[in-house]
């Protein structure tokens, strides 16, 4: 690793000198290594993501979408600082937040109804990003049933065919997305979404306020962040009761959050096989089953 051109480029972001004194290794990552990078003599430190050189585009994304989400100043996000790159090797820096054991969950409702509220005028993004390690299509459209049905489970199902997920998945796929709008029995706006949040990617300062981070940053309905903190769980009744004394969710989000986390459960597919591919099969079989 190249740590004399990450001082470098952190040198140049901030314009103050920054040496590293202390590095240290951060586990619970699947697709990059991160460090925490300190420079005692000014008190300094940096969370530092690495991964190769040619996936900087993955970092470019990100360090975009951290910007979006820090502008909208609804909820903490660590600052980006910088983006570098060496020849085979890619990093990200971001401002180290010190996070602490628990929180105040009521405070994460509220403060993500909050960012929601950060609206646009199309579906979509001005960037494309990724998801995990998987390309997010973020085209921009007016129409949300064409932006989910062509950006989001349209693409994922593409993939699914090309790794050999095809049949059954690939027909009952097909059905449900001719049958797409009749489950759309609302009228959402294009909210700022975090994109994947799931509970690896929330997390408390030491005074007990939330700070969301990795995000897959794009403008769609705000009910797909909300069913996704359900997908795996671990966000609790106060962040759900906090969040709709904000801004209630609609009639019909229990059918809905399935078939925005059918998005999750085939980019898991597409990425580690097993038996991701029958639990989606099996959702689709459940938001089939509303419409018949």
């Amino acid at each position: 690793m190249p740590w004399s051109a990450v001082e470098k480029t952190i040198t140049q972001a901030t314009g103050e000198r920054f040496r590293i004194d202390e590095r240290v290794s951060v586990g619970g990552g699947c697709i990059n290594s991160a460090f925490h990078l300190t420079d005692k003599g000014k008190g300094k430190s940096y969370f530092v993501k690495v991964n190769k050189a040619h996936m900087r585009h993955m970092f470019d994304a990100e360090y975009a979408g951290l910007l979006e989400l820090h502008d909208a100043q609804a909820i903490r996000i660590p600052r980006p600082i910088v983006v570098g790159e060496s020849k085979d090797l890619a990093w990200l820096v971001l401002e180290n937040i010190e996070l602490g054991h628990g929180g105040d969950s009521r405070m994460a409702g509220e403060q993500l109804a909050l960012l929601h509220r950060h609206q646009a005028q199309h579906f979509g993004w001005s960037i494309d990003n990724t998801i995990g390690s998987t390309q997010q299509i973020n085209h921009q459209e007016h129409e949300w049933i064409k932006f989910w049905c062509e950006h989001r489970l349209g693409f994922q199902l593409q993939l699914a065919a090309r790794n050999g997920f095809t049949g059954r998945l690939q027909q009952q796929g097909g059905k449900l997305l001719e049958s797409f709008h009749l489950l759309m029995d609302h009228d959402p706006v294009p909210s700022l979404l975090h994109g994947d949040l799931w509970g690896g990617n929330i997390g408390y300062q030491k005074d007990g306020a939330p700070v969301i981070y990795d995000p897959a940053v794009y403008y769609g309905d705000r009910e797909a962040d909300i069913a996704m903190t359900e997908l795996f769980g671990g966000f609790g009744a106060d962040f759900y009761a906090a969040y709709n004394a904000v801004w209630p969710l609609d009639s019909g989000y229990a059918v809905r959050k399935t078939l925005y986390n059918l998005y999750h459960i085939l980019n898991h597919a597409n990425m580690f096989g097993g038996g991701y591919a029958d639990q989606a099969e099996g959702m689709i079989d459940r938001l089939l089953a509303h419409i018949a």
